[in-house]
């Protein structure tokens, strides 16, 4: 368990994996559209935030399916958005988010050096990690989807890493990102990626693009990983 600031910074210098700069073509299966992005070099969670650094850090665990080094779960995009903010403070860091609550307002400061959610497109970029397939490796050695989840998360860490050292990017849970869906169509709807413990193997692609409320939407089946800029 992580008991001071100074535990946290050095817990999290070795939690974070640097991702190299690169490019990503992206496509949305509902809108059919293609397009491309280029990445630049940022830091992600080698695994999915557990409970235990939850707890640490807000006092509180509501994920159904309890354990330490489980993934949290049943969390918002803000519930979620406000760990970054308080993790950032807690590490001697600047807040990423400006949030008013009361108002449903959300912002960002592009340039802090504060844990945030990965976007959308570092995300996919992450989880394939320079390979163009959907997957980055066999289902049942790098995922805990339907078939093999006994109807629960698991620990993190338990499956095979992709190429960069990063696990759980496809199952257990989906994982919150940054980006707002489609604002004309959907409002302020989050972008959720990944699968989760109660999908087919047809739902557990680095291709495959959800969405859901900011606020409003906590399942069992839905955590996140953090981010955050090169210094």
């Amino acid at each position: 368990m992580i008991n001071t600031k100074i535990d946290i910074k050095l817990w999290l210098s070795e939690l974070l994996v640097e991702i190299p700069r690169g490019e990503i073509s992206l496509r949305d299966d509902r809108t059919k559209q293609k397009w491309n992005e280029t990445i630049d070099s940022f830091y992600l969670s080698k695994y999915l935030v557990t409970q235990d650094l939850f707890q640490e850090v807000t006092n509180r665990n509501p994920s159904i399916f309890k354990g330490n080094r489980r993934p949290v779960e049943t969390v918002s995009w803000l519930d979620s958005v406000n760990f970054c903010n308080t993790l950032s403070e807690k590490a001697g860091l600047e807040p990423y988010y400006l949030i008013d609550n009361e108002n449903s307002d959300y912002r960002i400061k592009e340039y802090s050096n504060g844990y945030r959610l990965p976007t959308d497109a570092e995300w996919e970029y992450a989880c394939k990690a320079g390979q163009t397939v959907p997957r980055y490796g066999e289902i049942k050695t790098i995922s805990w989807f339907k078939e093999n989840s006994n109807d629960e998360t698991h620990e993190i860490g338990q499956k095979e890493p992709n190429k960069w050292g990063l696990f759980d990017m496809l199952g257990n849970v989906w994982e919150w990102c940054s980006d707002i869906y489609d604002e004309t169509v959907y409002g302020s709807y989050r972008i959720i990626r990944g699968g989760g413990w109660n999908d087919d193997e047809r739902g557990c692609l680095a291709t495959n693009r959800r969405r859901s409320h900011p606020t409003a939407y906590k399942i069992d089946d839905l955590g996140f990983r953090i981010a955050r800029n090169l210094e």
